[in-house]
């Protein structure tokens, strides 16, 4: 069996070198990019990009287990790390830890992640005493936007700068061992990743972030709704599919498939 993945490791990679991160949400998948990641995230964006709907609020807690559970089956060595999904832990430290504690329990994953700053520290520290890792998220927060064109990105004024520096702080103190900074001014994102004391995953923010995450699909050119600006495509897989959907049908048509070599024959006495 190979050796599981430990948070202390992940951690370690700061400064080392810059640390690998995707989106997962299935078992195949998570085989194909586990050689290449030091952390896959089971994302409630798996509420847009699998099943189409317009944000990630519709996730719920049977989601985010079902998918964290296909990944799980498939992970070798990536740590993994689930969303809380929205509705699951804002109200109370308590409510957090029951949910966190579901998924814990239900996939084997190695870490829970939720939305928030200062306002969410108590249900971090909570969550870190009772022995469940927490990754953070500052920024531009998808659970509260109420559809995808409202994504706003943050830091531009001082206001939310200062801000955004107090909530890493604050979830630095409270226990996470990694904050993912999302829709960041790169100034003002390089400056919370280089004096944050645990591994920043940029999304949309800086280079100077100790690692990068993206969304699997938007990578892969498979989500077909919108690509943001921060999204770099390293294949085109929908014209792929496209095409040998087109090839299948025209197979079909013509009779050309299947042949005799897909059929089963009875057996030569």
């Amino acid at each position: 069996m190979p050796k599981k993945p430990q948070i202390a490791d992940f951690m370690a990679l700061k400064g080392q070198r810059k640390i690998v991160c995707l989106t997962a949400y299935s078992a195949p998948m998570a085989h194909a990019l586990d050689p290449h990641c030091d952390m896959l995230l089971v994302g409630d964006s798996v509420a847009m990009v699998i099943y189409g709907m317009d944000t990630t609020q519709n996730a719920d807690l049977n989601m985010m287990i079902r998918h964290g559970q296909a990944v799980m089956r498939r992970r070798k060595s990536s740590l993994v790390v689930i969303d809380l999904p929205a509705g699951s832990y804002e109200n109370s430290p308590a409510q957090a830890l029951a949910s966190a504690s579901e998924i814990m329990a239900k996939t084997g994953a190695d870490a829970v992640k939720l939305e928030g700053g200062t306002d969410l520290a108590p249900h971090v520290k909570c969550l870190v005493d009772s022995g469940i890792p927490v990754l953070g998220h500052i920024g531009l927060l998808p659970q509260h936007a109420v559809a995808g064109t409202a994504f706003r990105i943050t830091g531009r004024s001082e206001e939310e700068a200062s801000q955004l520096h107090i909530d890493a702080n604050a979830l630095v103190d409270a226990g996470v061992f990694g904050i993912v900074m999302e829709g960041i001014i790169e100034p003002v994102a390089a400056s919370i990743a280089m004096g944050c004391a645990v591994p920043t995953i940029g999304i949309g923010a800086s280079a100077a972030c100790d690692g990068q995450i993206l969304v699997t699909e938007d990578v892969l050119g498979l989500y077909d709704a919108f690509t943001p600006k921060f999204v770099r495509k390293f294949a085109n897989l929908q014209d792929d599919i496209s095409a040998a959907a087109s090839g299948y049908r025209a197979a079909v048509i013509d009779g050309s498939f299947p042949t005799k070599d897909h059929l089963f024959w009875p057996k030569k006495p």
